[in-house]
């Protein structure tokens, strides 16, 4: 008998980003979702289930189903 292959599935998540439903693939970090976004991190204040975290930690934030995200972007001006 052949051995089966081993399929990596990887299943989309469903998030909440700013009140909006969105499915981003997974596994994925706080850092992942700003890329998928075209999202600067210098550029944005990151909330995740109602925490803000720190740029440096961006990477290491897992995202799991059913979490809820708000991204408040910095406006220049003067």
């Amino acid at each position: 008998m052949a051995p089966i292959p081993y399929v990596s599935f990887m299943p989309d998540l469903s998030i909440t980003v700013n009140g909006e439903p969105r499915r981003i693939p997974g596994p994925a970090t706080l850092d992942d979702l700003l890329r998928e976004l075209g999202l600067d991190a210098r550029t944005v204040v990151v909330e995740h289930n109602r925490h803000i975290v720190r740029r440096p930690s961006l990477g290491e934030t897992a995202l799991a189903a059913g979490d809820a995200v708000e991204l408040v972007h910095f406006v220049g001006g003067g």
